[in-house]
């Protein structure tokens, strides 16, 4: 269960929602430009500036502005999308455990993906993320009726199968790129997490999605954490539990869903930011839902400058960085959590 108490923390007003969030904002810009930075070409900081003041031209500006650029934003906009969906579902199942990669959630949108890009090549950029959440929601549907125990769902059931059917669904992905006679090198790539696809295209379509539903989430935070405390409390003070946990179901698996289409399964996000966020700030949604937007966005550019700096010039997957910092965390918390 989340504990829904807030005892022993100050209390959740605008000036302290805005001051974390301005301390969230530098530690993103400061790690983002850090990102431009960094990587198998160093790029020092009054160069950047000259390239994005228009100043400098040639092979720097390109690795810049055409490739560093994206990635980063791209890094920025799934961090955070995944980061608040854990959240939600975390809220929804009232379980910290819980998360689109440990409910396999991930993974169905990546079969999902996969198909659109087999069937319809010719128009993957916007068949992709369509096909993606079909495969989440299909994914989350199987998932809950085999979490429910003699008419109530079992949370820890819940998880379970989630990590069964995340394993099913890897194994299906490695399989069809093995009948279809593929680059196993692709599948690796989405199976582990990868920003290397990162395009002015997928920002078009991945930012405005995930911001807006940030937003609508972070307006109903009243809600969450009314839901935090029990349905029957929530249903007395006015919420459409049915309803709201519908709808939120929905917007988790949608973003999800885009964000799979774009880098693979990047694992683990939705349980350390909001799990962080959480023992520093105190579980009131009105601060841990922004909080952990800004966090998940800060998490993924840091992983992803590990990803391309640590062995470089080559490149280990996004989605290793994470898993690796992420498995063991979800080892302490089921020990704590029994």
């Amino acid at each position: 269960m989340i504990n829904s108490s807030s005892q022993g923390r100050a209390p959740v007003t605008p000036r302290r929602v805005l001051h974390v969030l301005l301390f969230l904002t530098f530690l993103l810009l400061a790690v983002s430009f850090a990102g431009f930075s960094l990587g198998s070409v160093h790029i020092p900081f009054s160069r950047m500036l000259a390239i994005f003041s228009g100043e400098a031209s040639g092979i720097e500006r390109t690795i810049l502005l055409d490739i560093r650029l994206p990635r980063i934003l791209l890094a920025i906009f799934v961090g955070a999308g995944l980061s608040v969906a854990g959240v939600v579902f975390q809220a929804l199942l009232r379980n910290p455990l819980a998360e689109p990669y440990i409910l396999g959630i991930s993974s169905g949108g990546t079969v999902g993906a996969l198909l659109a890009l087999w069937a319809f090549a010719g128009i993957a950029a916007f068949a992709a993320p369509v096909a993606a959440f079909a495969g989440c929601l299909a994914v989350m549907a199987i998932v809950f009726m085999l979490g429910h125990r003699h008419g109530e769902l079992d949370t820890y059931a819940l998880l379970l199968a989630g990590v069964m059917v995340g394993a099913f669904f890897n194994a299906m992905v490695l399989v069809g790129f093995s009948i279809a006679n593929q680059d196993m090198r692709s599948a690796f790539l989405l199976l582990m997490g990868n920003l290397s696809g990162a395009g002015s295209g997928s920002l078009l379509l991945t930012g405005p999605l995930i911001v807006v539903v940030s937003i609508f989430v972070v307006l109903r935070a009243r809600d969450f954490n009314l839901i935090a405390t029990g349905d029957e409390t929530a249903m007395q003070l006015g919420v459409d539990v049915r309803r709201f946990r519908r709808v939120s179901y929905v917007l988790a698996s949608l973003v999800t869903g885009v964000a799979v289409s774009l880098s693979g399964i990047i694992g683990f996000i939705g349980l350390i930011i909001p799990h962080m966020c959480r023992m520093w700030l105190g579980p009131d949604h009105r601060l841990l839902l922004p909080a952990s937007f800004l966090g998940g966005a800060i998490f993924l550019v840091v992983a992803d400058i590990i990803s391309r700096t640590v062995i470089s010039p080559a490149e280990i997957p996004v989605g290793a960085v994470t898993a690796a910092i992420g498995a063991p965390l979800f080892i302490y918390l089921l020990r704590r959590n029994p």
